[in-house]
């Protein structure tokens, strides 16, 4: 996994050593408004994280990538992450805390993440899984050019009924305006 720099913003890839920084943004109770908790304990998340490290599945099938966010003056504020099929397709999520909504932040970390998924993993087709009630994450997929699925695959794929599936195809030479051809931007 590379180190992506995207904007005023850095993906890192998530490490153990992470847990403590990131114990503090999954503190805010603002992010589980639509779902989830709270991680129960520092032990807990840096086990977690520590188990992530492989990149896969414990069947060896998928890969399961997950970044931090890094805003220089801040330190981690969220992170992005994707779970890659072997045919190309991927299961997007990301976090942000609350106390940088409405910035464009989660825009430039997302975009950055489907960027490195198209040209390193190959990967085609995306997609999102979200409460139907989250409009904030459902505009800013929106933006990023995801369309609501259709009521066939919302049933194939098991999607709740309180739940959206948004997708999205990139096309093979796709590349975000800020994505530099310079292998340089880059760190890895």
């Amino acid at each position: 996994m590379n180190v992506i720099t995207a904007g005023s913003l850095t993906l890192e890839p998530q490490v153990a050593a992470h847990a403590e920084e990131m114990l503090v943004v999954l503190g805010d109770p603002a992010i589980y408004q639509y779902e989830g908790e709270p991680p129960p304990s520092l032990e807990w998340l840096r086990a977690r994280y520590a188990r992530l490290e492989s990149r896969l599945s414990p069947e060896g099938h998928e890969q399961w990538l997950n970044w931090v966010i890094r805003l220089p003056a801040s330190g981690l504020i969220g992170y992005v992450q994707a779970t890659v099929q072997p045919d190309n397709r991927a299961a997007i999520a990301y976090v942000l805390s609350s106390a940088y909504w409405g910035r464009g932040l989660a825009r430039q970390a997302v975009q950055a993440m489907v960027a490195e998924l198209v040209e390193h993993y190959q990967v085609r087709e995306l997609a999102a899984v979200l409460k139907r009630e989250n409009q904030r994450s459902l505009g800013l997929l929106q933006r990023l050019g995801f369309s609501l699925a259709s009521p066939e695959q919302h049933t194939e794929l098991l999607v709740a009924r309180d739940e959206v599936l948004m997708q999205r195809t990139s096309a093979p030479a796709e590349r975000e305006p800020w994505a530099s051809p310079n292998p340089a931007r880059r760190l890895t």
